[in-house]
């Protein structure tokens, strides 16, 4: 599992309405046919209108000032692992999202009228997606760059030639591209990967607008608090503050779960990525001791993830920092490209 928790912006300030990001998670629409589309929902509705959408979230920004974001974006993406225990994506992802969302009101260390937040409180729209592109910054398409600019350069080196401008082989030149395109280190469906690419097999994910305001436009409620539960003074009064993220990417992983009934490996876990940024010593050593199964488990997820699975120590003499530092390299790539752990 895989989530991220941003502010949106437009530029070098907040954006002032939502209307461009909810045109953009409409892009998937764009040709199918109406039993195809997939609408906004929330907790208690389904086929919400984008415009209405905007019309909420950006009628619900009261006293917000320039600066401050006016809505928050949580994107979650499901791994290959987990998207198989689902028996309908579009369904049951709706059906995590309304839980998880339980779980994000119950992270805030805040209260409204006297009483903890509820999902009620939160005015949010979410919009589930089936497909990814490969972006420019993905390790297929950077290392595949060296090979996409000769490419690029045999190519307009062949319209010269054609309009006269250059002389060469353009017989020669074609076959050097396509032994260029063959030997591209990352290929898909036997094509080079390039940017704007949709990935192969199965990319379900889940988008989710989140107001800055709660549903009564009267209360901030910022999930980018850099407190994760503490009170303060403000009016003569004592307010609770914060947002504790750590606890709420915990209940989103424990409520998958439960909800689909996954057993979680701990190279997968939450926990895991914990261990691996605040102690790999632990990391490697609670992965190494793991049963026969789950260990043989974990090591085939960090292999498509793409760590060296070789050269993991095999025993507690070999957890030397030397080879530590050198996986925890592998690993980290790993977990930023969204492969393990929130």
């Amino acid at each position: 599992m895989y989530i991220t928790i941003t502010a949106q912006k437009l530029g070098g300030d907040y954006s002032q309405s939502s209307a461009d990001f909810a045109e953009y998670l409409e892009k998937e629409n764009q040709g199918l046919e109406q039993e195809d589309v997939e609408h906004f929902f929330n907790q208690y509705g389904d086929e919400i209108e984008a415009k209405d959408v905007v019309k909420e979230i950006d009628g619900n920004t009261a006293k917000l000032k320039k600066k401050e974001p006016k809505f928050y974006s949580i994107t979650v993406s499901p791994s290959k692992y987990e998207l198989r225990k689902l028996q309908n994506n579009s369904e049951d992802l709706k059906r995590y999202t309304r839980a998880i969302m339980n779980d994000y009101a119950t992270s805030f260390n805040r209260e409204i009228n006297g009483k903890p937040i509820t999902v009620d409180d939160i005015k949010y729209f979410a919009k589930i997606e089936h497909q990814r592109t490969f972006k420019g910054t993905d390790k297929q398409v950077k290392e595949n760059q060296p090979f996409a600019t000769k490419i690029l350069q045999l190519k307009t080196d062949i319209r010269k030639i054609e309009q006269g401008q250059l002389d060469g082989n353009i017989k020669k030149m074609k076959s050097q591209i396509s032994k260029l395109e063959a030997e591209a280190p990352h290929q898909q469906n036997g094509k080079r990967i390039v940017q704007g690419m949709k990935k192969a097999g199965n990319q379900s994910h889940i988008h989710i607008i989140v107001s800055r305001k709660d549903a009564s436009n009267s209360v901030s409620l910022s999930p980018g608090s850099k407190y994760k539960g503490s009170e303060v003074e403000m009016h003569g009064k004592i307010v609770k503050r914060g947002f504790d993220r750590d606890a709420f990417f915990t209940k989103a992983e424990s409520t998958f779960d439960k909800t689909f009934g996954y057993k979680r490996n701990y190279a997968e876990s939450y926990k895991s990525k914990k261990d691996f940024i605040r102690n790999p010593n632990l990391y490697f050593t609670t992965l190494l001791g793991l049963p026969a199964n789950e260990k043989a488990v974990a090591f085939k997820m960090l292999a498509k993830s793409g760590v060296p699975i070789a050269s993991i120590p095999t025993s507690q003499v070999q957890l030397a920092l030397k080879t530590i530092k050198y996986l925890k390299r592998g690993v980290d790539v790993a977990i930023k490209s969204g492969s393990i752990g929130i």
